[in-house]
Formats: structure tokens, C-alpha cells, sequence
């Protein structure tokens, strides 16, 4: 049986190194260090009751009903109480912060990338053999087959299988370029013609295409995108440099 050992700050650190993680624990440290400075710079203050709401929403996050459970986690984390506030603090500053530079920004973007936002919701049978997608193509064009007939026939996977093909919900990103391209053109509802990549054969049934809405989760997520990418653009220059010196 193995003996119950101390774990040392010069393991943990080993640790991280070996495993990989050191451009990733540099770029949080410099993350926070900008937001920091940022938000000092521009006189950006943090009321008790705004720390008090993100605490809560912290806890709830984590599902921390009780102090009890709290106080585990803290332990499990390693964090003390004061570590706790100054990590409640970073996380209204970054959204404060986020608000200041790019809540203006977002409509603009949302405008200029509409394209980029709009999803589609699709069947998709993958094929091996290029003329077969095709024949089957014409086969539901001539009302011969139905795409669930198809699936239930030519899909391995049991699951998808059941769900007829069924892809759900999807965004450009998530498709390739070529199929994207092809399904984001349909006239719901469409069967799109075969497309060929690496993967093989797909043969597509368009059932809607989602055009995107401004509405308060898509503002979120862009004022996200758009605050990410500034941090990018803050932390190239400077990563490095501090991880030659930690090197050093």
C-alpha cells in the first residue's frame, strides 16, 4: 500500500511542467495582470453588493448550498477565504471591464458577421461510395426512398441511426467549409447533392435554416469573443518574454 506523502509546491510545479500546462498557467497569470491594470487604469471600482452577486452566482455555479459545502470546496481548491474574494473580485472586473471596451461594439459586429451566426438544422448520412450518394439522391428525388429510409439502412452508428441522421443544431463552425457552404444555400426543406471530403460521401436534408437574433445570450457571447480576442492581442507580445525569463 502506498504511504500517504506531503505534496510539495516544487511537485506541483514539476507537475504543471511535465504535464504541459506551463504557456497555459503563464497566460492566465498575464491575463489577469492586464485586466487588472486595465481596469485600474480606466478607474474602473467594484461595489459590495456587485462582489456579493457574483459570489453568490459563484456558489451556485458550483452548487454550494451550504457554508459546509463551500468550506470544502475552498479546501479542495486550496484557497483560502481571501483568495476566494480576490477571485470573485477578478471575475467582476473582467465582466466590467469587457462592458467598457466592447458593449458599443457588439451591435456593429453582430451586423458586419450576421452571415457567421446563423444556423441550420440537418440530417446527414456519410457514404463510402460516391456513386451510391448519388443514386440515392436521385432515388429521393424521385420520391423512391425517404431520407429515414435511408438512414435506418446505410447509418452504423446505433444512436444516430435512431435519430434518423438527425445532426442537430448547427452553426458554420461546426461544419466543414464545403458542406457549410452547400447547406447555408438550401431552400429548406432540401436534399443537398452528394458533397465528397476525406470523410466520404454526405448526403444532406436541410430542414430549416436559423437566422440569427440579437438577442441578450448572442450579445454575451460576442462581447466574450470580441474581449477574448483583445486579450489575445494584449498577451502575444508579452508570453514570450515571460515564460524565457520564468526559463531563467
Amino acid at each position: 500500500m502506498l504511504e500517504v506523502a506531503t505534496v510539495s509546491l516544487d511537485e506541483i510545479l514539476n507537475q504543471i511542467k511535465i504535464s504541459c500546462q506551463i504557456p497555459s498557467v503563464i497566460e492566465g497569470i498575464l491575463t489577469r495582470k492586464i485586466i487588472s491594470q486595465t481596469a485600474q487604469e480606466i478607474g474602473i471600482e467594484v461595489e459590495p453588493e456587485e462582489l456579493q452577486q457574483a459570489a453568490d452566482n459563484l456558489r451556485l455555479m458550483n452548487n454550494l448550498t451550504s457554508a459546509d459545502a463551500t468550506w470544502s470546496w475552498l479546501q479542495k481548491h486550496s484557497l483560502s477565504l481571501d483568495e476566494f474574494e480576490e477571485l470573485v473580485y477578478y471575475t467582476v472586473i473582467s465582466s466590467k471591464l469587457a462592458q467598457y471596451l466592447f458593449v458599443d461594439k457588439v451591435e456593429p459586429f453582430f451586423v458586419e458577421h450576421q452571415i457567421d451566426y446563423a444556423q441550420v438544422v440537418m440530417y446527414e448520412v456519410v457514404l463510402d461510395d460516391f456513386d451510391l450518394a448519388i443514386e440515392l439522391f436521385y432515388a429521393l428525388g424521385e420520391g423512391e426512398m425517404s431520407f429515414h429510409e435511408i438512414a435506418h439502412q446505410y447509418i452504423q452508428d446505433t444512436e444516430l441511426r435512431r435519430k434518423g441522421g438527425y445532426r442537430g443544431i448547427l452553426s458554420r463552425a461546426d461544419l466543414k467549409p464545403e458542406i457549410s457552404a452547400a447547406v447555408f444555400a438550401a431552400t429548406p426543406p432540401q436534399v443537398v447533392k452528394p458533397i465528397l471530403t476525406s470523410i466520404g460521401a454526405h448526403l444532406i436534408l436541410v430542414e430549416e435554416v436559423i437566422e440569427p437574433q440579437l438577442d441578450e445570450m448572442l450579445r454575451l457571447k460576442i462581447l466574450s469573443d470580441l474581449f477574448s480576442q483583445w486579450l489575445k492581442q494584449q498577451i502575444e507580445p508579452i508570453s514570450g518574454f515571460a515564460a524565457t525569463f520564468m526559463e531563467n
